[in-house]
């Protein structure tokens, strides 16, 4: 007698479910692969075609290249050769968006070649206006710089305030006129004229009765804080003076039997201590005080002046020998590329 158990229902049903799994799975996998295939058989025929494309016209792309790098090299050669100059400015008394609508004033007056009016604004003789090109401003700050900032910009605030300011948010929004130094460009086909429009760069800010005023009124708060600031401290070195006195007549007293009290002694050291660390604390203002004076000493400080000379602008797109050929080669890709989907269409409808 046969001691075979029968297959259940339940586990036939287990193995038919787990075999379409596996079959779904398997399907899958090679839907993508055949996505994937057809992915690279594409590319493959694109790249093809465009190959079979330079093949049939190479020789009108090499003579196309070849004219297109003659006329660069003539044009290189007798082209008027431009020179760079930069400056770096830090400026105070929110006079920075004053400073940025000048530069971009006078770069429009050189981009429509106005050296009349160019002339007239930065005090210059109409040839040396002319050789002006291009004018250009933005700002320069780094990390640290941006961290800088947020903390003198948190310590303006209240505690409440303080609390609902977020540092990341306020560095991805961060404005670029808030930043402390600002880089001006110049071009010009006159490498030493950076160096003579520069006090007329300054001058146009200083000159401004507003930021005048700004910097008065800043002048005489610093002059005001830097006396109390002296007054604190001749204060404190003469209540100096009186505690050593007053603890030089306690030490001169005789004793009186063996009672010893520590309580004005140690409350004395404390007033010391306390007034150590006040004259320790109007110091470091003093400092800070005395940096502010330096910073705003200019409506426009000057952090590094235009050289005496530009260097000249160089590189790929600003050479005639690179722009020309592609810029031809680009036209004529473009105009047997149209041709020849033309000529596609046409068969293609025939068909």
């Amino acid at each position: 007698m046969s001691n075979q158990v029968p297959n259940t229902p339940s586990s036939s049903s287990d193995e038919v479910d787990l075999g379409q799994l596996f079959q779904v799975i398997g399907n899958g996998f090679k839907k993508i692969a055949r996505i994937f295939r057809n992915i690279f058989n594409s590319i493959f025929n694109g790249i093809i075609i465009f190959l079979l494309f330079i093949q049939k016209h190479f020789l009108k792309l090499v003579i196309t290249g070849i004219v297109g790098l003659s006329i660069g090299i003539y044009l290189d050669i007798n082209k008027e050769p431009e020179y760079l100059s930069t400056m770096v400015v830090e400026p105070n008394f929110n006079s920075v968006q004053q400073l940025y609508n000048n530069i971009n004033f006078y770069n429009e007056l050189a981009k429509s070649e106005d050296s009349v009016a160019l002339a007239e604004a930065l005090d210059i003789p109409l040839k040396e206006a002319g050789s002006i090109k291009k004018f250009s401003i933005e700002s320069y700050s780094d990390e640290n710089q941006k961290v800088q900032l947020f903390d003198k910009f948190v310590r303006s605030l209240d505690t409440t305030t303080q609390k609902a300011i977020d540092m990341e948010a306020y560095l991805k929004n961060f404005n670029s006129l808030d930043a402390r130094f600002h880089t001006i460009s110049l071009t010009a086909s006159n490498n030493e004229i950076g160096k003579k429009i520069q006090s007329s760069i300054i001058n146009s800010i200083s000159r401004n009765d507003y930021f005048n005023l700004q910097k008065d009124i800043s002048d005489i708060n610093i002059k005001l804080q830097d006396s109390i600031y002296a007054k604190q401290i001749n204060e404190i070195d003469s209540l100096q003076v009186l505690y050593k006195k007053v603890m030089l007549k306690e030490a001169d007293k005789p004793m009186q039997g063996t009672n010893i009290s520590l309580g004005e002694n140690g409350n004395q050291d404390n007033k010391e201590l306390s007034l150590v660390n006040k004259l320790e604390e109007l110091k470091t203002s003093l400092v800070e005080l005395n940096e502010e004076k330096a910073n705003k000493s200019s409506i426009l400080n000057v952090i590094s002046a235009f050289p005496r000379k530009g260097v000249e602008v160089k590189g790929l797109l600003n050479s005639y020998k690179f722009l020309i050929p592609a810029i031809l080669l680009s036209i004529i890709l473009l105009i047997l590329g149209l041709l020849s989907l033309n000529k596609y269409l046409k068969n293609y409808k025939i068909k």
